[in-house]
């Protein structure tokens, strides 16, 4: 009864699908602590993409400024809400 609804959930869908398929990738990760460790990656990439962060850029300045002597006082600076925000290409 409502024009504004979508009638079927095809962009949702496909914006879960990589999510999904990265799950049933970690099942054969080989090691519990491989799966573990997986899911803290995607964990981290998800939390980059949520908050606008390119993963890649966000990740590399951050492994940068940790391996430059960035103070563990000011750890908060490098979490990926506090990143400049850097356009994300839309997942096909």
């Amino acid at each position: 009864d409502d024009g504004r609804i979508e009638m079927d959930s095809n962009l949702i869908e496909n914006r879960i699908r990589p999510l999904t398929l990265g799950r049933k990738n970690a099942l054969f990760a080989g090691h519990d602590e491989g799966g573990q460790s997986w899911a803290r990656f995607a964990s981290v990439i998800g939390t980059c993409r949520l908050n606008g962060v390119e993963p890649y850029a966000w990740l590399t300045a951050a492994l940068e400024a940790i391996a430059g002597g960035h103070p563990k006082s000011d750890i908060d600076a490098l979490l990926p809400w506090n990143f400049p925000k850097v356009a994300i290409k839309a997942a096909a």
